[in-house]
């Protein structure tokens, strides 16, 4: 009996104020709206704040606007007061420059209050929620059954944590089943499986309600408070330590390695955090601090396809890049890619116009850019990856590593295949093919022309990365021309 107890316990729900109390500093809640409630006559009593808990707190010692959905309250259904409170908070959060949180469990717009030509003209998109503009940011959680209105918070939001076990969709499974016959759980249509395979709508997977909210305080501490300040510098005091981080990468390109032991050793110890990291797993981005200052990461993942980007990885890299540039973050690029992933089904997914996408949001991107090609950069995805001409402030390499059009092994098998196999010799024919092709790769011949700028020692990364960040702070904290800050929230 004493276990059953146990359990139920672990799996009890918060309620709105509690979530509120987990997210806040202490004692800092100051709720506004406490006494609204449904104008339906007789609903008065069961609609307590009309469902919406919501009012001013401090995160991290600053202040901020938070909103959370009681699904105690008609399911957490959106009502015309609850909108009308959800409207001033977001409107709120925008005129005074603040971050806003959103907690949300609910099942959309209620049916009585949305009915008819006027219900659904008055309430189905508060303007100011889709009016964004990454001006402050926005960070949601999503903590039960959410449908309609919070899935619309979630995908115009910069930051979104789901629950396991939970849903977001547009509808919920019965008005599904009621309008396409579909039977679907909740999970099956929007849980976080769906999410982190193909819609990439959400950045984190929390276990717990408690992890989710912990980690929107956590995400937090990487974001300014608006977009006319910068981020929070935290000095680690990790100064300028030289390491040897071939002891991580292999000499063989073929070998694969974790690129995020990479990012752990040349960042401050212990500040790197992923960002999406269940969504094109061959391109790892997030946040890490260098020399105490919040930088975002760019990184191929040589353990996935080789780090080979396909469709998904190029959203993950617009949606990145996008977030940076609105809120004065720099970024850092680190190269080990064989190119583009190649294949008719990337084809069918758009291949070519999200390269370009990628490709436009980084040539439109104006914080500063720093890129490091440490094993090869092979085709279109050099550029892509902030190689020259894509607006880098600086383009290094390692001595070793390979630039080229296409990979040796490929590029000396399409030019000169019938060659190698009509020789007397093809083993030693395609060997010498494969050096005189090793030897165009080398970053010796761009550094020569000064295509790009260095040739760095592996060992010396760390230090020419904090090298040029200082300089481009040296005369002030970085500011963008934030000319992605309208690009579109989801892809």
């Amino acid at each position: 009996m004493e276990g059953k107890q146990e359990s139920l316990v672990k799996q009890r729900k918060l309620s709105a104020r509690e979530r509120i109390d987990l997210l806040a500093d202490a004692g800092s809640f100051w709720e506004l709206g406490a006494a609204a409630h449904s104008p339906v006559p007789g609903m008065e009593e069961r609609t307590p704040a009309d469902g919406l808990i919501g009012g001013m707190i401090r995160v991290e010692g600053r202040e901020a606007v938070v909103q959370a959905m009681d699904v105690r309250v008609l399911s957490g259904t959106e009502g015309e007061v609850h909108l009308r409170k959800s409207e001033f908070f977001y409107s709120y959060a925008k005129k005074r420059k603040l971050p806003l949180f959103n907690l949300c469990e609910g099942g959309g717009l209620r049916m009585p209050d949305g009915m008819g030509s006027d219900g659904i003209s008055d309430k189905l998109f508060p303007h100011c929620m889709l009016d964004h503009g990454r001006e402050t940011p926005v960070l949601t959680a999503i903590l039960g059954e959410c449908y309609g209105g919070p899935t619309w918070m979630a995908v115009t939001s910069d930051f979104v944590t789901q629950v396991k076990g939970t849903g977001m969709a547009v509808a919920g499974p019965r008005m599904l089943e009621m309008a396409s016959g579909e039977r679907l759980t909740a999970d099956d249509l929007g849980g976080t499986g769906v999410h982190a395979v193909h819609t990439g709508h959400i950045d984190h997977i929390a276990e717990t309600e408690e992890d989710a909210i912990e980690m929107l305080r956590t995400f937090f501490r990487y974001l300014p408070s608006n977009a006319e300040d910068t981020p929070p510098v935290v000095h680690s005091g990790d100064g300028d330590r030289r390491i040897d981080v071939m002891d991580i990468v292999p000499a063989n390109l073929r070998r694969p390695y974790d690129v995020r032991e990479v990012i752990e050793t040349l960042f401050d110890l212990q500040t790197f955090m992923e960002y999406r990291s269940f969504y094109g797993k061959a391109l790892i981005t997030g946040f890490a601090r260098l020399d105490g200052q919040v930088t975002g990461i760019v990184a191929n993942q040589p353990m996935q396809m080789a780090g080979a980007p396909g469709p998904e990885e190029c959203d993950k890299a617009v949606d990145f890049i996008c977030l940076c540039d609105s809120y004065h973050i720099p970024l850092v690029f680190l190269h080990d890619t064989p190119g583009f992933r190649i294949s008719s089904q990337a084809e069918k997914r758009k291949m070519a116009s999200k390269i370009m996408n990628w490709n436009t949001a980084l040539a439109k991107s104006t914080v500063p850019k720093y890129s490091v090609v440490l094993r090869k950069s092979i085709g279109a995805a050099y550029g892509n990856m902030c190689g020259p001409g894509m607006g880098a402030d600086v383009v290094a390499a390692w001595p070793e590593a390979e630039i080229n059009f296409t990979g040796p092994e490929v590029g000396v098998n399409v030019v000169y295949g019938k060659h190698i196999q009509q020789a007397e010799d093809p083993k030693q024919e395609r060997a010498k093919y494969l050096e005189q092709w090793n030897f165009d790769s080398s970053p010796m011949k761009a550094a020569g022309k000064f295509l790009i700028e260095d040739i760095i020692e592996p060992e010396a990364t760390r230090s020419f990365l904090l090298r040029f960040l200082r300089s481009a702070t040296a005369s002030g904290p970085v500011k963008s021309d934030r000319r992605l800050a309208d690009w579109p929230m989801s892809q």
